[in-house]
């Protein structure tokens, strides 16, 4: 059984309801209940949720009707029932946080625009995510260390619900793995900052209190980001359910490998991969989606 949840205005869902039924038909879906529930409390204001349970279908199909006719802020199709994650494991930049580190970074070098037009084809996928990373940390060779931490005071910001998704799926006994194909410098205090239990990256190498233009280590690129959470998730037991979030084609992969892959504010190739989509809401909508009731929201 597929379950299909969509955060929309409400008289929306009701006026516009029969005509997504006929188009999930037509999509090989049929409708077998569909209800703005009780107990799953949508945003404030006039939004709510419309859960949609179906036979037959598959998730692009679902996702692609509910894109023709709703303009749903969020929405995830799953195979039932959803349920709580027992894993959460996150992009950091441009999802958790609301900017690309690098390019802020760059800024203290003055080279931020060449650095953002590569940071940019890098997550539309146009580019070699490695060959990429290492191009742009080239540039920013003889860089004082020092700007890592006027950038984490100045610029880093949480995403907006970023704090209370962590917050509250950890209270809930959700393990949270923040991994991130940016850096250490940043990614350490933002995961503080988040809550986070672990945290997987890149690390920048300094000698002398400057930028090298290297790496230390590994390179976690969008395979490694699958195996952490495929490793995570096999510590956990049979069934665990997991969820994953992220907005570039570096995530691609974690996206896909998890029970509730979500592309927030996504580029293209990132949305088309995921059955949870967050486009024009915040990240509490994840939690919204989950069916995690307001009641036990941490507000952070």
């Amino acid at each position: 059984m597929l379950i299909a949840r969509l955060i929309a205005e409400t008289d929306k869902c009701e006026t516009r309801l029969d005509t997504l039924v006929a188009a999930l038909g037509d999509a090989g879906a049929q409708v077998t209940a569909a209800a703005l529930p009780e107990g799953i409390a949508g945003p404030e204001g006039d939004a709510g949720v419309l859960e949609l349970h179906m036979d037959g279908g598959d998730e692009p199909g679902v996702l692609a009707a509910i894109d023709d006719i709703f303009e749903a802020p969020a929405m995830l199709v799953a195979q039932g029932p959803i349920e709580v994650p027992r894993l959460f494991v996150s992009d950091m930049d441009s999802t958790m946080i609301g900017q690309e580190c690098i390019d802020e970074l760059a800024d203290y070098a003055g080279i931020k625009d060449r650095i953002a037009a590569i940071t940019e084809r890098a997550m539309q996928g146009e580019l070699d995510f490695e060959a990429a990373l290492r191009e742009r940390v080239a540039l920013l060779a003889g860089l004082d260390e020092g700007a890592i931490h006027a950038c984490l005071a100045e610029r880093i910001t949480a995403s907006a619900g970023a704090k209370t998704l962590v917050a509250t799926l950890a209270a809930l006994g959700t393990r949270t793995v923040l991994v991130t194909g940016g850096f250490h410098h940043f990614a350490d205090p933002v995961a503080e900052m988040l809550g986070f239990h672990r945290v997987v990256g890149n690390r920048l190498a300094v000698e002398d209190g400057r930028l090298t233009g290297g790496l230390v280590g590994p390179i976690t690129d969008s395979a490694v980001k699958a195996a952490v959470l495929h490793e995570e998730l096999a510590g956990l037991g049979e069934g665990a359910h997991s969820l994953a979030t992220g907005d570039g084609a570096n995530d691609i992969l974690m996206i896909e490998a998890a029970t509730y892959g979500f592309a927030y504010r996504a580029k293209p190739k990132a949305r088309a991969a995921a059955n949870g989509r967050v486009d024009d809401a915040d990240l509490t909508a994840v939690l919204t989606l989950l069916g995690v009731p307001r009641s036990v929201w941490i507000e952070a």
